[in-house]
């Protein structure tokens, strides 16, 4: 159903503004006016989300972020703890998100469960901005009755995820400006600094040491043959996006991303923070480990692990413990598979995760604060070698030529 942004007079006299669904602009006037409202703009905001074979269209512009879906789902919590049924604290919900396309999919969930659907299968309409892990966590919680305390879970790892993603970003970001930095200043004295001090000494005509001839060659090319460099780099981006395309060059990159050096050991880290942490929210919310395991394999972010753990699965589904199939499989740490395995033997696997979980978040933190703080003084260094050796190849010739007077 299309969905209309509206501004009009309540019988107060006051102005208010909001959002209301309706066949056309004709028929939401018509609604506002039986809500005790004189409507003076109504225009049409948001396509349709879903279509009837429940098929999401991306038709509907914004980005939906996970503190955006986190800060939902504890909304959503905190009504239906309040004792409101779900239809109404999904429409309570729409004057709260600012998102088109979240508010969208909140319209047509609303309208799925008005019809009798259940919460989770409405929410599986909505790939795109609900994960399977969500409508699985939310699936359970309809089964067992506590789908509140569920949703509370969900939105607790969800924050969790954002903060960790926000915390290396915030880290990331001063290196990375000053690495942007550095290039743009290198790159303007190599195209217009240089070739200007260049001139000046051609003009005199004298013989040059060979380490400014070294530098003004490597000026001239660069100023001749950007575009090349440039090309260069593209062509080898988009060989190489196409490549990982590929499911076969994606499981080879994503293997190899596991053994660069510093970055390899961390990613293992973010990825074990995101395995524990997502399988103790589902045991604790009552999934069955096999269960589980198959939908926290989906939320791995490495195809080369993902299909490794086929034979976790595989090992689960023969009886054994978790932590053998993982320790045979060799993807994670050794800390994790002996937390793993001291939390089966002690019958509290699901918060042994969750402190796995901790551990790892918090180790990944701390280890990109000591990435950023050996990134900044590397980039300074390299920026005063390169002017180092600029102002040295432009001071040897003017010593020359003052020896030669």
């Amino acid at each position: 159903m299309p969905v209309f942004e509206y501004e009009a007079l309540a019988r107060s006299g006051k102005k208010v503004k909001g959002i209301i669904d309706a066949d056309s602009a004709a028929a939401a006037r018509r609604k506002l006016r039986d809500q005790a409202m004189f409507p003076t703009g109504v225009r049409e905001t948001l396509a349709e989300a879903a279509s009837g074979d429940g098929k999401e269209k991306r038709l509907s512009f914004g980005r939906v972020s996970y503190r955006d879906i986190s800060m939902m789902t504890r909304q959503l919590a905190v009504l239906l703890q309040a004792g409101m049924p779900v239809v109404e604290s999904l429409t309570a919900l729409l004057n709260e998100t600012s998102k088109p396309k979240l508010r969208q999919a909140i319209y047509d969930v609303r309208d799925k469960v008005k019809a009798g659907k259940s919460l989770s299968d409405s929410l599986a309409d909505h790939p795109r901005v609900f994960s399977r892990l969500y409508v699985n966590l939310v699936s359970a919680g309809e089964s067992s009755g506590t789908l509140e305390s569920v949703l509370f879970r969900l939105a607790d790892m969800m924050e969790r995820q954002a903060h960790l993603v926000a915390q290396i970003k915030s880290a990331l970001a001063y290196p990375v400006f000053m690495l942007a930095l550095a290039i743009g200043i290198i790159s303007f004295l190599m195209m217009f600094i240089v070739p200007r001090i260049k001139a000046i000494f051609e003009k005199q005509g004298q013989d040059l040491p060979r380490l400014t001839e070294n530098l003004f060659a490597a000026c001239d090319f660069v100023a001749v043959y950007w575009w090349l460099i440039l090309g260069t780099i593209v062509c080898v981006f988009g060989a190489w996006r196409l490549w990982i395309a590929r499911p076969q060059g994606r499981i080879a990159w994503d293997r190899a991303r596991l053994k660069f050096p510093v970055y390899g050991p961390l990613h293992q880290k973010v990825i074990s923070a995101q395995f524990a942490r997502t399988l103790g929210t589902m045991l604790s919310s009552g999934l069955t480990m096999l269960r589980a395991i198959d939908v926290v394999t989906t939320v791995i972010q490495n195809k080369f692990i993902e299909e490794q753990m086929k034979e976790v699965r595989g090992g689960i589904r023969r009886g054994r413990d978790l932590a053998v199939p993982l320790r045979e499989a060799n993807l994670f740490p050794s800390l994790m598979i002996n937390m793993i395995d001291l939390g089966q033997r002690s019958g509290e696997l699901e918060g042994m995760l969750l402190k796995v979980a901790d551990t790892y978040e918090e180790d990944v933190r701390l280890s990109v604060q000591a990435m950023v703080s050996l990134l900044e003084p590397l980039i300074i260094v390299v920026m005063g070698i390169f002017v180092g050796t600029l102002v040295l190849a432009v001071l040897l010739p003017i010593l020359n030529m003052s020896r030669n007077f």
